[in-house]
């Protein structure tokens, strides 16, 4: 007779060789984390050998997994993973290799896609231009985590805010470029950004005018560039046309719904789904059920929204022009008071 507990246990770890990067071999991980021989180690990954409790932690803590999705409840909970927001001077650094991480992870995977419903512009398109993703850095640590260090400071172009992370930001971009990915957009997908340059500026945070209408000009540019990669269906650097790296990029209008910033991304055959909090910080859930059920929803939403990207070329024209229209208004105001 077959063991129920022998077979949860391979099954458990038939799950979490899913999880590990492809090249990456189940049983040296298992054999090093235990401090066991490899025999050992292969007797616990087909069950023969039992994993005590204090062997179960050390691996669950590993991996970071639980080992309720395991058992055959009728929990209705759903368990999450990630960070919390920290308020140390070198926590947007961490954010950022957080990021840089997370997206290594989905593009070890050959199958593999992301799909973002936009609330807000997502931060990878920031990155394209130097300027804008300075003060994009520059607003996230002065008004979100609180720098100390930028207290008494204001948003200069001369000061290079964009350069500490100047390789970071290089490296998630081409790692983005790699990842297919499906977005969801509306016309208030640049409301926050534009609002945030807007009160920095009324609030004298940036030191003057003519920095306020160059970051209006940067984020006219990454339109542009967006609306590139849309007409291509392809992922490219600002200024670049597509590499033969380059990924798929979809782009989906909905004029109803109104996004939250999920980001869900498929990686081989299973899924994980970030939720947003505390503005920058996301946490993670490879909860089966709940990601079925958010990625029938993203169907669903893509299925009643139109697809602007490769076709549509009425419908991609008209948005993107709402979009620079936002923008070269904003831009208008603060050039009559230069």
């Amino acid at each position: 007779m077959t063991n129920p507990i022998t077979t949860l246990q391979a099954r458990f770890f038939q799950e979490l060789k899913s999880s590990i990067l492809p090249y990456a071999s189940l049983v040296d991980e298992i054999a090093e984390l235990l401090q066991v021989s490899m025999d050992s180690a292969y007797r616990r990954i087909r069950g023969e050998k039992l994993l005590d409790f204090e062997e179960l932690k050390i691996i669950c803590h590993r991996f970071n997994i639980s080992v309720d999705r395991f058992f055959s409840t009728t929990s209705n909970a759903i368990l999450f993973h990630g960070s919390l927001n920290s308020y140390d001077e070198n926590a947007f650094g961490k954010w950022m290799e957080d990021v840089l991480a997370q997206l290594n992870l989905v593009n070890s995977f050959s199958n593999k896609h992301v799909y973002f419903l936009v609330k807000d512009m997502p931060p990878f398109h920031h990155y394209y231009h130097p300027l804008l993703a300075g003060f994009k850095f520059f607003f996230w640590k002065k008004s979100i985590l609180y720098n100390e260090s930028l207290k008494n400071e204001k948003f200069s172009a001369s000061k290079n805010f964009f350069a500490p992370y100047q390789d970071l930001t290089q490296k998630i971009l081409r790692v983005y470029n790699k990842v297919p990915t499906s977005e969801i957009w509306n016309e208030e997908g640049l409301n926050t950004t534009l609002r945030q340059i807007e009160v920095y500026h009324d609030m004298g945070l940036i030191d003057h005018p003519e920095t306020t209408v160059q970051l209006y000009q940067c984020l006219l540019e990454v339109i542009d560039h967006l609306e590139k990669m849309a007409e291509t269906g392809r992922k490219s650097m600002l200024g670049h046309s597509p590499s033969e790296e380059s990924a798929e990029y979809r782009l989906y209008l909905n004029e109803i719904v109104l996004g939250d910033n999920t980001f869900m991304a498929e990686i081989g055959e299973n899924k994980i789904t970030y939720l947003n909090h505390s503005v920058l910080y996301f946490v993670g859930s490879t909860d089966q059920r709940f990601n079925e059920g958010m990625f029938k929803n993203l169907e669903n939403l893509m299925k009643k929204s139109t697809l602007i990207s490769g076709i549509g070329e009425k419908e991609r024209k008209q948005f993107f022009n709402k979009l620079r229209k936002k923008v070269q208004a904003k831009a208008a105001l603060v050039q009559s008071e230069v």
